[in-house]
């Protein structure tokens, strides 16, 4: 599978990033906790070249703790990068550890200059609520949808620090399959891009192979089923997603189950571990 999702605003976002980058202290690139590697935008890497980044893992609270830590250690190998995972209760925390490793990876540029980062992600990883937690208030538009923040917005934080929040932006063409429907599973997509059923197999069958107790305290199951179709099949009997004469409509079950995962319902998950 081949999915392309890649609205004309993101071209611009893609100029406008291009061209502000070189006034940029630091890059915080936030990624998606449960999905670090499929939320990482290649065409950051090669906008950002060797600017120090500091990568913030958002949603660490409906992510696998031990995926989580083996995440860090993977991303902190790279030249120029800090990482650290952010929940949201943890916002003092959050505050402390952006201002720390902004602060201490920017290069001086003399007494009382005020440090630079810009906020760059792929859609609905969270830039927007990060941006809030710094401000500790709301000055960004937060929705449970992808591709909310469509301009540029600057804030100042209490100690100074200038921040600049991107909009969110994908790549034109995502061609490894398997990461495309991670990105869909977790909501980084949207719904008019894939089809609920497409995603809701591939994280049925990824959740029996890995997470098999958390699917069957959640759906109260007596056994674990043998297919991700027959998972879907349990999922849609017991949520009572079912059509004339009880046949189960796998597509409202596969709706379901994605809401479920993306919720935190089903439990703390990590769709994939970081490369060896």
């Amino acid at each position: 599978m081949s999915l392309q999702w890649y609205p004309g605003h993101m071209t611009k976002a893609r100029r406008e990033l291009v061209a502000l980058m070189p006034s940029q202290d630091v890059v915080i690139e936030v990624l998606d906790a449960r999905v670090p590697g499929a939320s990482s935008n290649p065409l950051l890497r090669e906008i950002r070249r060797d600017k120090p980044c500091v990568k913030v893992l958002t949603k660490a609270d409906l992510a696998d703790p031990e995926r989580t830590s083996a995440w860090l250690i993977y991303l902190r190998r790279e030249p120029n990068v800090s990482a650290f995972a952010a929940s949201t209760d943890r916002a003092d925390e959050t505050r402390k550890q952006i201002r720390n490793l902004c602060g201490g990876m920017a290069q001086p540029r003399g007494v009382d200059k005020a440090v630079r980062a810009i906020v760059c992600g792929v859609p609905n990883v969270g830039k927007s609520s990060l941006i809030n937690t710094l401000m500790q208030r709301t000055v960004a538009a937060v929705a449970d949808k992808p591709a909310v923040t469509k301009e540029q917005q600057i804030v100042v934080l209490k100690d100074g620090m200038k921040l600049t929040d991107s909009p969110g932006m994908m790549w034109p063409k995502i061609v490894d399959e398997r990461g495309a429907l991670r990105l869909a599973l977790a909501g980084s997509i949207p719904e008019t891009a894939f089809d609920y059923l497409t995603i809701a197999m591939f994280g049925a069958e990824l959740l029996l192979a890995e997470y098999p107790s958390l699917l069957v305290a959640r759906y109260k199951l007596a056994a674990l089923p043998e297919s991700a179709e027959a998972l879907l099949h349990e999922i849609g009997r017991r949520r009572g997603a079912l059509r004339p004469r009880g046949v189960v409509d796998l597509h409202k079950a596969a709706e379901i189950f994605a809401h479920e995962f993306r919720s935190g319902a089903i439990g703390r998950i990590t769709l994939e571990l970081p490369p060896e």
